[in-house]
């Protein structure tokens, strides 16, 4: 199986030398879904963001669907993204000006494309907000604004999907119901899913979990337990 996602001795420094990153290799595999867990400040998010080409690495090469994203100015990056990558951001990052059905239809705004009420309807649906369609991000809960993100990552059916903790936000029942959503992305529709956790159950909804550890890649566990996730995260916060 190819993967859709490569980083080659991928590096991430900032200001006073914080090594974020420290030469990482690893792909993801085109239709599956991989977690990436890890102590606090292991780089699981930057990670994502050089991996969804929303952070350049200081080093090394990220390359997506066969594109060198190093080879890459800004506005065909841009483009690559729109067309190839979804991402939802821990923060949430709606515009507060907007209702929910318009932070969701925006990705297709921004496409040129005119989506359809229906469309967008559905988007809603699918994480249990189709009454709340005209409400801004003022007007909902942080749950609730997660959705929305969730929703609006997912309208262009991006071909790899990065979330990070998106479930952090949402009660148990609501969580559950957004990650057998990604996995059925994986399943039905054959697209790429990486999602980083802190949760251990979370994290058994992928067949594979990548651990971090200072940057590194510490390990993988195939077809996890969520006591086996948790066994191998008290080891490496032991460790570490």
């Amino acid at each position: 199986m190819d993967d859709v996602v490569e980083l080659w001795s991928v590096t991430r420094r900032y200001l006073h030398d914080v090594v974020a990153l420290d030469d990482v290799t690893f792909g993801f595999a085109a239709g599956t879904f991989t977690a990436v867990m890890g102590p606090s400040g292991s780089g699981k998010s930057t990670l994502l963001q050089c991996a969804a080409g929303l952070d350049r690495p200081t080093s090394g090469k990220v390359v997506v669907a066969g594109t060198d994203l190093s080879q890459l100015k800004e506005t065909k990056l841009t483009l690559l993204r729109r067309d190839t990558i979804g991402f939802v951001f821990q923060s949430f990052n709606l515009l507060p000006s907007l209702t929910a059905e318009q932070n969701v239809a925006l990705p297709l705004r921004l496409a040129r494309r005119r989506p359809t009420r229906a469309e967008l309807g559905d988007g809603l649906a699918a994480v249990g907000l189709a009454d709340r369609a005209g409400h801004r991000p003022s007007e909902l809960s942080g749950g609730e604004q997660q959705r929305v993100a969730i929703a609006r990552a997912l309208i262009t059916r991006p071909p790899v999907l990065f979330a990070d903790e998106p479930t952090g936000a949402l009660d148990t029942r609501t969580g559950r119901a957004i990650l057998a959503l990604l996995r059925d992305l994986v399943d039905r529709h054959g697209q790429t899913v990486v999602l980083v956790t802190h949760d251990p159950t979370a994290a058994s909804y992928a067949e594979r979990v990548a651990f971090l550890a200072d940057g590194r890649v510490a390990g993988t566990l195939e077809a996890p337990s969520p006591d086996a996730i948790a066994a191998r995260m008290t080891h490496l916060e032991t460790v570490g």
